[in-house]
Order: C-alpha cells, then sequence, then structure tokens
C-alpha cells in the first residue's frame, strides 16, 4: 500500500485533499501531530517514509520540503506555484496533450496548475497547438472567483460578523500586473508575451469563471465562432473531467453566466460566446475543485495508476 504524506494539510487546499484521501483502501495517510507539523526533522522523516509527497505550502516552506526530500524515493506533487515553470518538473494538466498526461503517469516532480492559470490554460493552449491563434497574440483576461481562493485569512474575513463595507463588492487585485499565474499563463501555451490578467474576487465561497476575449483578427480562421468551438471539442473529446458543450447549449443561461455555477465539483465547463467578431471564450470550475484539490487528486491518482477521476465529484 503506497504511503502519502501531505505536507501542510492544515491549509485549505490541504484540509480538502486529506479529507478527500481519508476513505481511500489504496493509500496510507501519513500525519505529523500538530507540534510537530513545522519541525524540519519531523517533516524530513515522513517525506523519506512516503511514497508520494503533497505539498500544500507557500511558495518557500514548498522548496524547503523539496531539498528536504533529497536522496528519499518520494514523487512529489506541488500545489504551490514554486515549480511550475521549473525545470524538470511536469505540469500537471494532463488534458493539455498526449505528452503532458505521460509526464504526470511518470513524472516523480509533478506542480499542480494554479486555479486562474488553468482556465486561461485550457482555452489558449488548443488554440495555438491547432494554429488559430498565434503565439505573438496580445490577449486579455479577467477571471471572477470566490474568495476560498484566498485561504483561511480571506475566508475568515469574508465570514466575519463585523466585517468591512469593501467586502459587499467585487474586488479587482493584481493591480501591478505581476500575479504570480502570470508565469504559467504565458510559458505552458507558449505566448511570446504575458496576457494582461485582472482578476477579481467576489462574496460566494467557490466557483471561477476565467474569460478570454479575442477579436476576428487576432484569429488566423474564416469562421471563429464554429472553428474555435470545433478545435477545443476535437482537442477535449473522451475528456471525463473538461466538457465542452455546443453552442446553443452553452447559451442558453436566461443570458446569465453564474461563476458559482461549478461549485463544489472537479470538473470544468468551457464555452465560446460572443459572435465571429467578437469571441468570449469562457472556462468554468470550481477554484477548489479543477482549480486546486481536484486537480491535484487527479494527478494523484494518474501517478498510482488508479482511474484518474476516482474521487472526483464529476456529476
Amino acid at each position: 500500500m503506497l504511503k502519502v504524506f501531505i505536507d501542510g494539510k492544515e491549509g485549505t487546499t490541504g484540509l480538502r485533499i486529506f479529507e478527500r484521501l481519508g476513505g481511500r483502501s489504496d493509500l496510507t495517510l501519513l500525519t505529523l501531530p500538530e507540534e510537530k507539523r513545522k519541525d524540519s526533522a519531523a517533516r524530513r522523516e515522513c517525506l523519506h517514509e512516503a511514497d508520494i509527497a503533497i505539498l500544500c505550502l507557500p511558495d518557500a516552506a514548498a522548496k524547503e520540503s523539496v531539498s528536504l526530500a533529497e536522496g528519499s524515493k518520494a514523487r512529489i506533487l506541488d500545489t504551490s506555484t514554486a515549480h511550475r515553470v521549473a525545470s524538470g518538473w511536469a505540469y500537471g494538466f494532463p488534458e493539455l496533450s498526449d505528452g503532458h498526461r505521460t509526464a504526470v503517469i511518470e513524472g516523480n516532480r509533478v506542480a499542480v496548475p494554479g486555479c486562474h492559470a488553468s482556465g486561461f490554460i485550457a482555452l489558449v493552449t488548443p488554440l495555438i497547438a491547432a494554429g488559430l491563434l498565434p503565439a505573438s497574440a496580445v490577449l486579455s483576461c479577467f477571471s471572477l472567483t470566490g474568495y476560498s481562493g484566498g485561504g483561511k485569512k480571506m475566508i475568515a474575513q469574508y465570514e466575519a460578523q463585523d466585517r468591512t463595507p469593501d467586502l459587499d463588492s467585487p474586488r479587482q487585485y493584481g493591480l501591478t500586473q505581476a500575479h504570480k499565474h502570470l508565469s504559467e499563463m504565458q510559458h505552458v501555451p507558449g505566448l511570446d508575451v504575458a496576457p494582461i490578467f485582472a482578476p477579481i474576487v467576489a462574496d460566494f465561497y467557490s466557483g471561477m469563471e476565467v474569460t478570454v476575449p479575442l477579436f476576428r483578427g487576432q484569429l488566423r480562421c474564416a469562421h471563429p465562432m464554429d472553428e474555435v468551438l470545433a478545435c477545443l471539442k476535437a482537442h477535449y473529446a473522451g475528456s471525463p473531467v473538461v466538457q465542452v458543450p455546443d453552442t446553443e447549449d452553452a447559451t442558453a443561461m436566461g443570458g446569465f453566466v453564474a461563476s458559482n455555477a461549478m461549485s463544489g465539483h472537479d470538473g470544468m465547463r468551457l464555452m465560446v460566446l460572443g459572435n465571429d467578431d467578437r469571441l468570449q471564450l469562457v472556462a468554468l470550475f470550481d477554484n477548489l475543485g479543477k482549480g486546486s484539490s481536484g486537480a491535484a487528486l487527479q494527478c494523484l491518482n494518474l501517478m498510482t495508476g488508479q482511474d484518474e477521476t476516482a474521487g472526483l465529484n464529476l456529476a
């Protein structure tokens, strides 16, 4: 039976993964007592005992864990930003290509994608790979997310009895265009320049809506709506996790797209909206699902030879 150690299971992502794995009969979870969870020697011992270590830590602590694991047999699955574009690390979005899937299955070092980045990359990468969108495209992206993506501190702020009035309104952040997801948003699809990225947090617990607007002139096709939709459908055909509904299905929502529509689910829904002159590509998913713990669980399943959907909520 494989031994799994979650380094940082007290955080939002770590706790969710720990709860999801608690009933698995194919895994044994290694744990540390509360007083030892930040003890480097105790963490090193667990990392060296584990077959797989899941890091749910801030970037600096995740890098420390990788260092502590040196010389061990542990395969590492990192949910932080620290290694997403690092050499020698597989990018944990298996639907992107056969190469990505193989790298996750065989990898000793796998980085789970960022939540905002997952939606952008899922929409843009197939278009670049198919030649419909040039790598030189100058893109923009906005993303509306629930407050759980900010971790325990932000959750406490939004759920406090005496919270401040500014939390009643959606709030844009990442105002200096230096958001930590930008490097993977450029690197993974192979863009020449990073997009302009406008993330927005609002007063709902979980869910995410990532939108990439495109003009006809940015695309290399005669019939943008049909051809972009066909490209995404072909790319994700057969995927149990990423779904691409027909345009008529995607628009039958009363004129609205709710950012929390996929809350509690581990799948992702991609939509092509607008018209041939001005398109909106939209990715709907849960920032705690395909945006974090669900994506980590999917990668873990592939790394351990299980059905990749085991333990995922894809209803």
